[in-house]
């Protein structure tokens, strides 16, 4: 039987076919989905990005000299909230070098009444130190942090720690956003150290609404987190500084869900900002990228990172309910296809919640840094209680 809804979806589909990779219209996430996606995520109008390069000084104690910390490109940033403001640590790159992964990276510092008109510090507030962790982040830096809370105020901070060999996860926390303890690699004691020196990033906390704040939460009493870009990957912990990586029956690495051939997110299923409990389950945003060869979906350019949502259930975490197979977010703007990757990325890595809203900080083109806002009636889909 052929409805209203299949008709609108067809043709959806035969217009994302038809697009030339100037500019992808996206199938609605109800269309798709039902009610258990989180959307529709909306670009305020005349504000993006919201925060740029600036030739700001800093007296780095790597280099032992001034440098002008986040000169070529501000991106992929995580968010929180504090005292009624929106706070946004987001990378900066330097212009040390040449290409991608060659410069170094610091966390930045910006906060924003509104969500979008940001005041930024002059420094940064991670970056890499003469401290005990030279050995995992000199001379890449800081990368790439995702930010959340628990119900006391403490910040956990998982980044990526470059020392231009090996990306790793590492654990920061703070209580003020601005002075962070670190606390070395998030695997570095797990079953002996055998995971301390595997590549790992991308991690995303499990976090829930409560008391209006989006806050981490426990599932099946311990802290749980989705990571990994080649696959999604879980991980545990007792105290938030300490993961354990969760292993399949061989012993091995447990990899929930993985890119699909033919799809927007046949090379890479990275994961995003934190993920957040609802009423239908577990919502998890990633950063799908597509393909180069007959792999790739042709709705979108080769290689473009564009925006998915996994559903996992709330009682078993690894399972997974449901998937979109269009992104809810594609490069549009021109400042999102045209900058260090130009094929195209709006690399999500924020959530926030505020004032009943959902903002969305994300990464274009490994450059900028721009916001989309849902308020479509969030908080019916968010498991929210006292």
């Amino acid at each position: 039987m052929i409805t209203l809804r299949s008709v609108i979806y067809l043709f959806g589909m035969m217009t994302l076919a038809g697009c030339s990779g100037q500019k992808q219209a996206s199938v609605t996430v109800e269309e798709q989905s039902g009610q258990w996606a989180l959307g529709p995520f909306v670009r305020p109008e005349g504000v993006n990005p919201v925060i740029s390069p600036q030739p700001t000084t800093f007296q780095c104690p790597m280099r032992k000299q001034t440098v002008r910390w986040e000169e070529s490109d501000t991106f992929n940033p995580a968010a929180t909230v504090k005292d009624g403001k929106i706070v946004v640590l987001y990378r900066a790159e330097d212009n040390s070098a040449q290409g991608i992964g060659k410069r170094t990276s610091r966390i930045g510092y910006a906060e924003s009444t509104d969500g979008v008109m940001m005041s930024r510090s002059d420094a940064p507030v991670l970056f890499p130190s003469e401290d005990g962790f030279k050995e995992i982040e000199w001379e890449g830096g800081c990368e790439d942090p995702r930010v959340a809370m628990t119900e006391d105020g403490l910040y956990v901070m998982l980044y990526t720690a470059w020392n231009r060999n090996l990306p790793r996860l590492a654990v920061a926390t703070s209580r003020d956003l601005k002075n962070w303890t670190k606390h070395g690699l998030a695997f570095a004691k797990a079953y002996n150290g055998r995971f301390a020196n595997i590549a790992s990033k991308s991690a995303s906390l499990v976090t829930g609404v409560k008391d209006g704040r989006l806050v981490i939460e426990k599932v099946d009493g311990k802290y749980f987190m989705y990571w990994g870009e080649n696959a999604v990957c879980a991980a545990t912990s007792d105290n938030l500084t300490d993961w354990t990586p969760v292993l399949n029956e061989n012993n091995e690495l447990r990899e929930i869900a993985k890119p699909r051939s033919g799809y927007f997110d046949s090379r890479l299923t990275e994961c995003g900002p934190p993920a957040i409990k609802t009423a239908n389950g577990i919502v998890l945003l990633y950063n799908g990228k597509n393909g180069y060869t007959e792999e790739r979906d042709p709705a979108y350019p080769a290689g473009a990172y564009c925006a998915g949502q996994f559903l996992f259930d709330t009682n078993d975490p690894y399972k997974v309910l449901d998937r979109l197979d269009k992104p809810f977010f594609v490069p549009e703007a021109a400042f999102e296809k045209s900058g260090q990757y130009k094929d195209g990325t709006v690399f999500i890595e924020g959530l926030a919640y505020f004032k009943n809203k959902l903002y969305l900080y994300y990464g274009c083109a490994d450059s900028q840094v721009a916001v989309a806002i849902c308020d479509s009636d969030i908080d019916s889909k968010l498991k929210t209680h006292n």
